[in-house]
Order: structure tokens, then sequence, then C-alpha cells
């Protein structure tokens, strides 16, 4: 099993990175039960690697380490989701603000790059190739904006948010728009445009606010 390209530099990283996409995808389920000995056998990985993703992934609220009685996935939960995306949502247009007003050139062709292939991935239909172009955007966009903080704080967030949609999408989302509100926000980093990048980053936003909110009827 192979880490996310552009994810693994470390052995550490390279657990993290396995186990985050176990974990997100869904092939370890919420309220499952994993070890560090069954990880390191299933990955072909050492346990002190395993043992500091683990960590790492207990951080961001993606599994449980619970003393003397192991570890569990998660469990996905909407309150939470929600409390998630009022941080998200701040932390998110300053980002794309810093990233517009920082990114080289290098990282502006390749937000224009990813520009064109969410709207692909919009015209086809395309979820595998829109969740792939989604986590190579999320991190440059960390990349371009030169803020260990906020890079910090987005980082706590973004699995969480990957795990939900994955679970949830095909019932509550429109993965076309989604696919195309994500261009609009690297089209306009892309350009320096850190007003437009703030106004399609709200967007995208209050989109996503809503696909939560359309997977449970009660009011949080």
């Amino acid at each position: 099993m192979q880490a996310p390209a552009g994810i693994a530099h470390t052995l550490t990283d390279r657990a993290y990175a396995l186990i985050e996409e176990l974990i997100v995808t869904l092939q370890l389920p919420p309220g499952s039960a994993v070890s560090e000995g069954m990880l390191s056998r299933r990955l072909r990985i050492g346990r002190t690697p395993i043992r500091e993703a683990l960590q790492r992934l207990a951080r961001e609220r993606l599994v449980t380490i619970l003393p003397r009685r192991g570890i569990v996935v998660s469990e996905i939960n909407v309150r939470i989701q929600l409390r998630l995306l009022e941080t998200r949502r701040e932390v998110e247009r300053l980002v794309a603000r810093l990233a517009s007003r920082r990114a080289t050139e290098e990282e502006r062709a390749r937000f224009r790059d990813l520009a064109g292939r969410f709207m692909r991935c919009a015209g086809e239909a395309d979820e595998i190739g829109f969740m792939r172009a989604d986590r190579e955007f999320n991190e440059l966009c960390l990349e371009a904006a030169r803020n260990e903080f906020a890079s910090g704080s987005m980082r706590l967030m973004q699995s969480l948010s990957r795990r939900f949609w994955v679970h949830h999408y095909r019932e509550a989302a429109d993965m076309p728009e989604t696919a195309k509100l994500h261009a609009d926000m690297a089209q306009a980093i892309a350009a320096g445009d850190e007003a437009g990048a703030a106004v399609a980053t709200d967007r995208l936003m209050a989109m996503i606010e809503s696909f939560t909110r359309a997977t449970v009827s009660p009011d949080p």
C-alpha cells in the first residue's frame, strides 16, 4: 500500500498518511477497534511509526486512545462537524487570502492546473478525481499561505471534514457544484485576488454547511 503522492517524508508521515486514508475512506469504519500490531502487519511498517501516527490521529480526533482498553476509530458526529465548520470558515478564509498574497509563480501555476482539474471533475462527475484534487488543493493552500499557525489549525480539521464528506456526499451533496466552487477558489488564488478568494471561500463554506445540515433533520 502506497502513501498518497507528496505526503510521506518519514516512516511516521507514511504511516499517518496510510492510516488517515483508511479512516477517511471508511475502510476502517467509525467505531472499529484497531491496534498497533494489526496496523503494523497490514501496512508493513514498524510499531514505533504506527504509534506516533496514531498519537497524531488522536489529536485530530480521528481515533480515541483508551488507556488499557485499546484504540477505536472515532464516530461521525454531525454536531461536532458543525462546530468544526464555525472555526474552519474563519481559518479557511484567512488561508485563502494569505495564499493569494504569498503564492509563488510556480504555486500559482499549480492553482490554475487544479482549477482545470476541478472543472473536469465537475463535467465528468468524477468523484475519485475530485477527492484527490481536493487533498492536493488543501495542501497547496497551506504551503502557499506560509503561516504555520493557520496551517496547524487547518490540518486538525481537514481529515474530519474529508471523512464526513465521504460518508455522506452521495445522499446530500452536489459533487459537480462543489468541484466548481473549488475551481473558483483556486482561480482567485492563482490570480492573486485576495477579496475574490475570500468570497469564493465563503460560498464554498456556505455550501458545505448546507450539505452538513442536510444529513440530519434536527437542529444541533
